[in-house]
């Protein structure tokens, strides 16, 4: 199969799971933590951008297909549940924060299954696509405050823990978002699931 250019770059951030969770769960006798935050920040940061680019590109020059519109959402959810669980070095808090997501992922998903194999198509909602903003910025803002060099200079650690504060806010917000999302999510497409609709 001949993929086009908005499929390759979702391919291609679909590589990038493996590679920013080995990176971030490395230990720091193998790697320094804020070059891994850097990596990790970087590859982010890329995919992010890359994830606007090939919805906008594939829409212009009408390129959507069923294999985009597949494996775009797994790719976002793949690498937001890396990032988080790289950022478990930091506070074991983020893992709840994953598995938060993912279990929301996981009755989004199976829904939106359902519905397909019905004929139906669910789109993503407003609070759905607040989430994924809300927890974009969370990862990169913490991301970041890990490379602060704070051995350099005392004001530093002020500097990162405002940063990390700022992050663990934003990260609050993007679970809220997440439980909230879901539930709207399901209460909105709850035929889906009644046995007696065929």
């Amino acid at each position: 199969m001949k993929m086009n250019l908005p499929n390759k770059l979702t391919v291609l951030r679909l590589c990038l799971v493996p590679v920013i969770l080995v990176i971030g769960i490395l230990p720091e006798t193998i790697i320094p933590y804020y070059i891994s935050c850097v990596i990790c920040a970087t590859l982010f940061i890329g995919t992010a951008v890359t994830d606007m680019l090939d919805g906008k590109i594939a829409r212009r020059d009408g390129l959507i297909t069923d294999f985009g519109k597949f494996l775009d959402p797994i790719a976002d959810k793949l690498l937001v549940s890396a990032a988080l669980l790289a950022l478990c070095n930091v506070s074991i808090m983020y893992l709840w924060a994953t598995l938060v997501i993912l279990a929301r992922e996981f009755v989004v998903s199976g829904i939106r299954m359902l519905a397909a194999s019905k004929g139906n198509v669910i789109a993503a909602g407003k609070l759905g696509k607040l989430k994924m903003i809300f927890q974009t910025v969370a990862i990169i803002t913490l991301f970041v405050a890990g490379i602060v060099p704070t051995g350099l200079w005392s004001g530093f650690e002020i500097i990162q823990d405002i940063i990390y504060f700022a992050g663990n806010i934003i990260m609050v917000g993007a679970v809220v978002l997440t439980i909230v999302s879901g539930v709207e999510y399901v209460k909105n497409n709850i035929e889906v699931l009644s046995l007696n609709n065929k």
